[in-house]
């Protein structure tokens, strides 16, 4: 007679507890149902990754974070010397808003007397672009000159910036240039510049005199400048350097400071400074404060271009 076999015990469904028969089987368990959790967990607690899944290239920028192409580059537009120093000047303030702005492309142009000339710099860009003046007042030549040459380059969308002054920054350079040429407590200042025929120079000019004025605490500060006749003109000419001097001179300030509202040196800068009885500044340029003005002026005209600028008076697109 045949030992009968007992029929296989029915299938437990898998959430039901199953009783083990030793303790081997206890943990034969347990390790196996570790190593199949743990195969579904990955790294700091994180799903598996499928292999079929490329994990996400983070060297590459962000999609709507925006490439050095869509970043228009910066045209400074000086205006041009035939001291040799003025270029030289020019080159170390681009140097230096370099490195305040890493990434951000800065051409040079100018309107004259300079290479590169100002078209020259245009004709080798595309796209969009900034032009930033290295003027200190308007005038011709940013009303007129430099509108001109941007609309001469038809391959171009470009924004015009404001000329740097007036502005407190251009008044915080000017001050740091005084006191460099020994002037911490002048009596009285002549603010020299060179000064144009349009009525909107002067009165930029007259505004820069009074941000100066406050810098120093109220020390009378008055412009003058290069391009005026030397001995006076027509009632409401504005004043030449020497004329300014001797109404300072007449008000008991017999030698007063000379700040030199210039961006680089050249003959009207030469020619103001030696004029001065007192302490004549140097022109402004690199100092740290005129290359923050550059880059300032520059965000406004980008910011004016979706209308989040509240300060761009002045500022035009040229889309050709």
């Amino acid at each position: 007679m045949k030992a009968s076999i007992p029929p296989p015990p029915p299938a437990v469904p898998s959430h039901t507890a199953v009783p083990f028969d030793s303790t081997a089987q206890l943990m034969t368990e347990i390790t196996h149902q570790l190593s199949d959790r743990l195969s579904r967990i990955g790294l700091r607690g994180l799903p598996r990754r499928d292999p079929a899944v490329r994990a996400p290239d983070t060297s590459r920028p962000f999609p709507d974070a925006p490439t050095a192409r869509e970043v228009p580059p910066l045209v400074a537009v000086a205006h041009g010397s035939r001291d040799p120093a003025a270029l030289r000047t020019v080159t170390a303030l681009l140097d230096r808003i370099r490195r305040l702005r890493p990434g951000l492309t800065v051409r040079l142009g100018h309107i004259e007397l300079n290479a590169p000339l100002l078209p020259d710099t245009l004709a080798e860009l595309s796209g969009p672009a900034v032009a930033v003046p290295l003027l200190l007042a308007r005038g011709q030549h940013a009303g007129r000159d430099i509108p001109a040459a941007l609309a001469g380059a038809p391959h171009l969308t470009a924004r015009l910036a404001r000329p740097l002054g007036p502005h407190p920054l251009l008044a915080e350079a000017l001050h740091a240039r005084l006191e460099e040429a020994g002037a911490r407590r002048p009596s009285a200042v002549v603010l020299a510049a060179a000064g144009s025929r349009a009525p909107e120079s002067a009165a930029d000019t007259a505004r820069t005199a009074r941000l100066l004025s406050d810098r120093l605490g109220g020390v009378p500060v008055l412009p003058a400048y290069a391009s005026a006749p030397p001995h006076g003109g027509p009632p409401g000419t504005p004043l030449s350097v020497p004329a300014a001097l001797r109404v300072l001179a007449a008000r008991g300030h017999h030698r007063p400071a000379l700040a030199a509202c210039f961006t680089a040196p050249g003959r009207f800068a030469a020619q103001c400074a030696a004029a001065a009885p007192g302490p004549a500044a140097a022109p402004l340029g690199d100092h740290p404060a005129l290359a923050r003005l550059v880059l300032h002026r520059y965000d406004q005209a980008l910011a004016a271009r979706s209308g989040c600028d509240h300060d761009s008076a002045g500022a035009a697109t040229v889309t050709v």
